[in-house]
């Protein structure tokens, strides 16, 4: 299906069992947590439980809601995930720690097998036409609306583009997830 409604989405725990995730797509489609290529989630942090460790994945990260939180990586780095649609990019076997900056958050995930595949998110932000490229395997509605050639977007649902083209109206944020397989 081409266009992705999270409600659809069930959640399921953590890799670690701290948390909840919907897992809005993956590759190759029967992949699980220890075999993806990569993967597309939208994460639930509701309290200072560590990330799960994925080792051997470059990971992706950008609040979607909530207040935020300040990441403590094992490796002496801090990073404060406080602003709605700026990934941040991370070693998935790091250890994290977080603390929240308020409540209950929710955060969009790009998991990427590291020397096979290579990506990453940006954030589109600019009204008007955007013709995602072949590389482009997922966009995800933050907030607004975005018109696609198979349906409109709300904050919260996603896109699988095919050829078709996407216009975002005035205020929307969009996540687009580009994804390549390396030789």
């Amino acid at each position: 299906m081409p266009i992705l409604r999270l409600a659809d989405c069930p959640a399921k725990p953590w890799k670690n069992g701290l948390g909840r995730t919907r897992e809005l797509a993956v590759h190759p489609p029967t992949a699980g947590m220890d075999d993806f290529l990569w993967r597309v989630s939208i994460a639930e942090v509701e309290s200072t439980a560590p990330f799960s460790a994925f080792p051997g994945v470059d990971r992706v990260i950008a609040l979607l809601a909530g207040d935020g939180f300040t990441m403590k990586l094992d490796d002496g780095r801090t990073h404060a995930l406080t602003v709605p649609g700026v990934p941040f990019a991370f070693p998935g076997e790091a250890g994290v720690d977080v603390a929240l900056a308020g409540g209950p958050n929710r955060d969009f995930n790009l998991m990427l097998r590291r020397g096979r595949m290579r990506g990453g998110v940006e954030a589109w932000r600019t009204p008007g036409a955007h013709r995602p490229d072949a590389a482009t395997v997922l966009v995800h509605c933050v907030q607004g609306r975005i018109d696609t050639d198979e349906g409109t977007l709300q904050a919260g649902d996603s896109w699988r583009p095919g050829r078709g083209a996407m216009v975002l109206h005035e205020g929307a944020l969009a996540l687009a997830v580009r994804v390549e397989a390396l030789a």
